[in-house]
């Protein structure tokens, strides 16, 4: 078998517009560099794609020598999925991002960051709707959700999908959108990348010059006031207003509490709308100001630390209420080191109207979203990993009395198999049939995790 997979990597090797990285080779360092410091065995190899051809080389010769095969896009997944032990289609390279003529689309290439389309966009007054982080990757953000400070008025990022280019497991290119391959666009928009490699993007473009954003910061010693009241004026806020919420380890060490809203409405009325905002609390700092889009969405970045060992937990909850809010104070006065974290994220809007069976995402209910992270360096001490693996997984425990079923599926391990299968609700025995169609081998078992036919539901979520 040694030999099989030596003749096939030289041969791939000469066939890639990229190029092959092998563990001492120049290049394959920095392609397994990813946000959460990988554990286990590393790849045997790393396909530099550049192309659309690239990929399907990459899929046949892993698929010849029976290798595990995953997919690096932008690399922000915590439980280090972008790499596997045999073969990784890093996409990193193709991050081409156009805005098409009529300024209604933008095309983007499979790797290409949230930092990377907003370059392009913001400076023609256009956005697309991405998640809170400029580093993240378009692709895998989007074919698992896609939360964001557009949410309320534009919808999740899978929600502004137009059209893809996929590699499908047997080395086929299709296009997938609402008049070809229809069921397989329906299964990429909140099913990940289990179906294929997604190399291109169309999403749909908004005219939106500025937004009014930026960052308060409250000491935590008020969190719960400060948490309630911005729970209470997110409730009574239309559509243009989003808000996110975040505890964290101030630059002192000490916990504090982020508040922040973004307005995307008429600028006219943005200053009034986020004044409410003030008075949540004593501000410790105060960003807020009218803006670029892209901007606003670097807002988190300073926050990212990369190459760090990672445990995530997340739920969702209908709402901040009294139970919930205790629960976030009491976690933080029990974190275990500075890289503990919650960010919450808004679900309202334009996201809570779309159909539950248009996509596969299945929570199409306003909602919030709870995101646990638990970060340390690894090495310094040995019970690092099982306090920190304990204090998120208390934490998400912490919220179960009130949680609705599930979570979101980019936050799951695959391990939990019944929170999987009821995170998809009605969706998951649709994608279990489109998991057959499109991958009956399972050649992309290394994405998000997918119900399988033991665990899917019958029923949606309560509500």
């Amino acid at each position: 078998m040694s030999d099989l997979i030596e003749r096939t990597f030289n041969r791939l090797a000469g066939q890639l517009r990229g190029r092959l990285s092998r563990p001492r080779d120049e290049g394959y360092a920095a392609a397994t560099a990813i946000w959460a410091k990988p554990v286990g065995r590393m790849p045997r190899a790393i396909a530099h794609c550049r192309t659309s051809e690239d990929v399907q080389f990459a899929i046949r010769a892993a698929r010849e020598c029976d290798l595990p095969l995953s997919v690096r896009g932008g690399g922000h997944d915590w439980a280090g999925r972008a790499l596997c032990a045999g073969l990784v289609i890093d996409l990193s390279g193709m991050n081409d991002v156009a805005v098409r003529a009529n300024n209604r689309f933008v095309r983007m290439s499979g790797g290409a960051r949230a930092s990377d389309v907003l370059a392009v966009t913001d400076p023609l007054g256009l956005a697309v709707a991405t998640g809170s982080c400029g580093a993240v990757g378009m692709a895998g953000l989007t074919l698992g959700g896609g939360y964001g400070s557009l949410i309320g008025r534009f919808g999740l990022a899978l929600d502004n999908l137009a059209a893809a280019e996929v590699v499908l497991a047997d080395g086929s290119v299709v296009i997938a959108n609402e008049d070809e391959h229809d069921e397989l666009f329906w299964a990429l928009r909140g099913g990940g990348g289990n179906f294929g490699v997604v190399t291109t993007m169309h999403h749909q473009l908004h005219r939106l010059a500025s937004v009014r954003s930026g960052m308060l910061i409250c000491p935590f010693s008020e969190a719960k006031a400060v948490l309630t009241r911005c729970a209470d004026i997110a409730a009574s806020m239309p559509d243009e207003l989003t808000v996110q919420l975040g505890l964290v380890a101030g630059p002192d060490g000490a916990p504090v509490v982020l508040v922040v809203p973004t307005w995307s409405g008429r600028p006219e009325e943005g200053e009034a709308r986020l004044a409410r905002f003030f008075q949540v609390g004593t501000l410790l700092a105060n960003s807020v100001g009218a803006m670029p889009y892209g901007a606003s969405v670097a807002a988190f970045d300073a926050y990212i630390v990369n190459g760090r060992r990672t445990f995530m937990e997340t739920c969702w909850l209908p709402s901040l209420g009294n139970r919930s809010i205790d629960a976030l104070v009491q976690a933080m006065q029990t974190a275990v080191s500075l890289g503990c974290a919650i960010i919450i994220h808004e679900f309202k809007g334009a996201a809570s109207r779309v159909p539950a069976e248009a996509t596969a995402f299945g929570l199409r209910r306003d909602h919030v979203l709870v995101e646990i992270i638990a970060s340390f360096d690894d090495g310094v001490d040995p019970h690092d990993e099982r306090r920190h693996f304990g204090w998120a997984r208390s934490t998400r425990h912490a919220f179960e009395p009130t949680a609705l079923p599930g979570g979101y599926p980019n936050l799951l391990a695959g391990a939990d198999a019944d929170r999987v299968a009821k995170s998809f609700g009605g969706s998951a025995g649709r994608l279990i049939k489109a998991k057959r169609s499109y991958d009956p081998d399972d050649v992309f078992r290394s994405a998000i995790p997918l119900p399988t036919s033991r665990t899917a539901p019958e029923s949606a979520h309560r509500t």
